[in-house]
């Protein structure tokens, strides 16, 4: 059984490593992400660089994805690196304080608006929700807070305040940059941090458009105020990102399990892809083997229809980045053997289409679900129609045959989708459908007598055009 569940490796210093590249793709990884929080133009560039080489030497299509760094609210650094909070002594955040001049006491932020945004009785989490303030007065651009929760605060960590309302906007000038550096490496698609509204992301494909990139906009969903207006962004975006880090902050970790189900059940009954994200195989930046709680985590983003996990310093930073990869790809396919993630969905069968591809889309499905059908080939130039019929569940692989790289490359994150180079090149429907049991044979994707459904559009090299399925039997 092919891998459905797709996995997301974040570059760094760790997959720099001579090759490192390599490995991580041939355990498993099927899109990189390119963190925009990190490292320059050149850093960028050559590591997609060599993604694209690394790829091409294992025969795999790989997607990029570029992950802008969205609004700095974050602290300076303290003269140690580090500063120990105690629960009840007074600690404050004020921009005035040098970068590196914080103390036990005191410590500078880059978001000068803090002190508009906040009033006494706030609370503000800092570094992932280990430390916790209490805002109990403010002096001019000056935030005077409390410690609640104490501890080691280490520089540079995140600025949340607990139920969001933080004003910063999505897209920074550093961000607007990011987008034209996005647009020239040809990524595949582009996540936008802390979205609050359907304009955040209107605005990034509009400045993507504008660069001549037609790259996929993902919306990250970590602030609270993303929640109420959850429809219309995800409305405005081709794929959602589950990161839990921030929103898991601002909203509480004992509702954040919930609004994960809630947040990928709506984007994939509205024809979008999916992401979790954050902290999914932490232990594995230091440790060989994930931690039992990390398995369960993955494999209940699987089960909830996840087209994709994702790891973040697992494989940027960490010890083991193919390792993490390969684990991660050990417990998906448990998850996908187990019998809710395997089966055959008779959901959304009734649901409303608007497009000739959503309605073959639908009938490809429900014939599948309730036939002995081993695979669905769909010839595609935009990958649109493969998306429709991955978001209704089912084991059966979806094999993406077109021509076009990019297309390759962009269904690589749709789950249980895979794609195939394919040109037509013969009119005639019997040499047609020949080539295509051909392709498949040869691959080891059927045997001979294998039943499959395959649509197509009437007139081929057409977007869009998908309006034909048909019943073919592999054969020779």
């Amino acid at each position: 059984m092919l891998r459905r569940t797709k996995i997301v490796a974040t570059l760094g210093p760790a997959t720099d490593a001579p090759g490192m590249l390599e490995d991580v793709i041939r355990r498993g990884a099927d899109v990189v992400r390119v963190n925009f929080s990190h490292g320059t133009a050149g850093d960028h560039r050559r590591r997609v660089e060599a993604v694209r080489r690394a790829a091409a030497a294992v025969g795999k299509h790989v997607a990029v994805l570029g992950d802008l760094q969205g609004p700095k609210i974050r602290i300076e650094g303290f003269a140690s690196g580090a500063a120990m909070l105690t629960e009840g002594e007074p600690f404050a955040l004020d921009p005035a304080i040098g970068a590196r001049d914080g103390t036990d006491r005191a410590v500078g932020m880059t978001y000068p608006d803090l002190a508009i945004d906040v009033v006494p009785g706030d609370e503000l989490i800092l570094g992932d929700g280990q430390i916790e303030l209490r805002v109990v007065g403010i002096e001019g651009s000056r935030v005077q807070c409390v410690v609640i929760t104490g501890g080691e605060l280490s520089d540079h960590k995140g600025i949340n305040r607990r139920g969001g309302g933080l004003s910063a906007k999505a897209l920074t000038d550093k961000d607007r940059e990011d987008v034209l550096l996005a647009a020239s490496l040809e990524v595949d698609y582009l996540a936008v941090s802390f979205v609050r509204q359907a304009s955040d992301v209107e605005e990034a494909r509009a400045l993507l458009t504008a660069a001549g990139s037609d790259a996929r906009v993902v919306a990250k969903i970590e602030r609270s105020e993303a929640i109420p207006v959850l429809e219309e962004i995800i409305k405005a975006s081709d794929a959602v990102m589950v990161a839990r880090g921030d929103l898991g902050v601002e909203v509480g970790y004992a509702q954040l399990t919930g609004l994960q189900k809630q947040i990928l059940h709506m984007a994939r009954s509205l024809d979008r892809v999916t992401i979790t994200a954050t902290q999914m195989m932490e232990s594995m930046i230091h440790s060989p083997v994930p931690t039992r709680a990390e398995v369960s985590d993955v494999a209940n983003a699987v089960l909830d229809g996840s087209d994709a996990v994702m790891l973040s310093g697992e494989s940027a930073v960490g010890k083991y980045p193919g390792r993490a990869v390969e684990a991660m790809a050990e417990v998906i396919e448990g998850a996908e053997t187990y019998q809710l993630a395997r089966t055959r969905g008779r959901d959304r069968i009734e649901g409303h289409v608007v497009e000739f591809a959503q309605a073959i889309a639908h009938a490809v499905m429900f014939t599948a679900n309730h036939m002995d059908v081993e695979a669905i080939v769909a010839l595609t130039e935009s990958g649109s129609t493969p998306l429709y019929m991955s978001r209704i569940r089912s084991d059966i692989p979806i094999f993406a045959f077109t021509r076009h790289e990019r297309t390759q490359r962009r269904v690589a994150l749709y789950r249980g989708v895979y794609p195939i180079p394919f040109d037509i090149v013969h009119t005639e429907p019997a040499q047609l459908y020949r080539a295509i049991s051909k392709e498949l044979l040869d691959r080891g994707h059927a045997r001979l007598g294998d039943e499959l459904i395959l649509t197509l559009g009437e007139l081929s090299g057409v977007s869009g055009g998908t309006n034909t399925m048909k019943l073919l039997t592999v054969e020779q």
